[in-house]
């Protein structure tokens, strides 16, 4: 079956760095554009960035462009966002999402009930 194995969260000070990882199995993985949502306590799922199939294409959410970068490797099954110079408003549960594309190649989209698969989540917490 389809898994989706996120990794790297944990506790940083304001200004630190963290990378998740995401790790898919059970999918063909080149097929599918993947997207990075959060979810803080009390809020909605919120898209934070997103990768083509190829990862030929990117996005990233206001709040954090500049900041965070997304990242895959076909090759491994993997996808990741290197998440720099992090405020104690990105504190939240990080998920990966797998989003079929194969016949919209470069597409990336940003509502989360349009991903058919999800992971379990990595906390991520940013202390002031």
């Amino acid at each position: 079956q389809v898994q989706l194995v996120e990794s790297g969260g944990g506790l940083v000070q304001a200004g630190g760095s963290l990378r998740l990882s995401c790790a898919a199995s059970g999918v063909t993985f080149s097929s599918y554009a993947m997207g990075w949502f959060r979810q803080a306590p009390g809020k909605g799922r919120e898209f934070v960035a997103g990768i083509s199939r190829s990862g030929g294409t990117t996005d990233y959410a206001d709040s954090v462009k500049g900041r965070f970068t997304i990242s895959r490797d076909n090759a491994k099954n993997t996808v990741s966002l290197q998440m720099n110079s992090l405020k104690p408003e990105d504190t939240a549960v990080y998920y990966c999402a797998a989003d079929y594309s194969y016949y919209t190649p470069q597409r990336i989209r940003t509502t989360p009930n349009t991903y058919a698969y999800w992971g379990q989540g990595t906390q991520v917490t940013v202390s002031s």
